[in-house]
């Protein structure tokens, strides 16, 4: 990622969740363990269903007596609805800022230049009030800005960053395993564990109940994960939601995001699918099969 280029990601929206039952009202549904969201530091969640199944992710920052959601735009209505569902009596207030406040990608080489960065992953700083923070999912996904629209293309000239296609981010995301952009296709169709979110730091086994957290725990510990999702490259023709992933004339997964982004949830135990090829009734594809996963 070069360290002039700043990507403004008009696909993300962010909610925030501020009250006096805001920290156990998170806790209690997320994957992750809000303790580790602090002024300094970030996390990646998701919510999902009572049975373990993938609804939402997002990332959450620590602002002032409450908590920025950073999610998909696709996702933003749908969750903010979600949560007033769980609310009930809490003492909690949600708000949808996201025709105020707007997410801006840059590098991490960038944002170690500040004067209070470290590099670990979820490292949160503020510039003029506003966070930034390293992506906790991965750091080669550069540093993330969320600020009020107001004030962004005067941060971005004093920072000295130049606006940029967010395509280059968004395929970066995609090489890198990590769904950039059609969450929303993905609801109720796998098992959140499947995402591969302990890989991601998405989800803390130890922090005790959250929603969907019984059959996820089971997934885990009786080694009941045998599917996950994949990036998928395009070889040639062309693939469209719910195809069927042929392998060695098996059927092996299936398309759930298309579009310039494909991924697929994909059987992955028991086969050499190393740079193999695989087939749809229209297309070819590989497995992008990113660093941090091993199979």
């Amino acid at each position: 990622m070069n360290n002039e280029k700043v990507y403004i990601l008009e696909d993300r929206s962010i909610l925030y969740i501020s009250g006096d039952d805001c920290y156990e009202f998170l806790q209690n549904l997320v994957s992750n363990d809000l303790s580790k969201v602090k002024d300094d530091n970030s996390c990646f969640a998701s919510l999902l269903t009572p049975q373990g199944k993938f609804l939402f992710e997002f990332i959450i920052i620590k602002h002032k007596s409450g908590y920025f959601i950073d999610c998909e735009k696709s996702q933003s209505e749908e969750l903010f609805k979600q949560l007033n569902l769980y609310k009930l009596r809490s003492k909690v207030d949600l708000m949808n800022l996201s025709n105020e406040f707007v997410v801006a990608a840059f590098s991490l080489k960038k944002f170690l230049k500040f004067n209070d960065a470290k590099q670990f992953l979820g490292n949160t700083i503020k510039y003029r009030e506003d966070p930034i923070l390293l992506d906790p999912r991965n750091q080669e996904l550069g540093a993330r800005l969320i600020i009020n629209l107001e004030k962004l293309y005067l941060s971005l000239k004093k920072l000295k960053l130049k606006s940029s296609d967010k395509s280059e981010y968004y395929t970066l995301s995609h090489k890198l395993g990590i769904v950039p952009l059609g969450l929303n296709k993905l609801q109720n169709k796998l098992f959140g564990i499947e995402c591969n979110y302990e890989e991601l730091n998405g989800i803390d086994y130890k922090k005790g109940c959250f929603v969907g957290q019984e059959n996820t725990a089971r997934i885990k510990h009786k080694d009941k994960l045998s599917k996950r999702l994949f990036s998928l490259d395009l070889i040639n023709g062309s693939v469209k939601e719910n195809d069927i992933i042929n392998f060695e004339g098996k059927e092996i997964g299936k398309i759930l995001i298309d579009g310039n982004y494909p991924f697929g949830l994909i059987k992955f135990k028991e086969l050499n699918l190393d740079n193999a090829n695989l087939n749809t009734k229209n297309g070819s594809l590989k497995i992008n099969k990113p660093d941090w996963i091993s199979f």
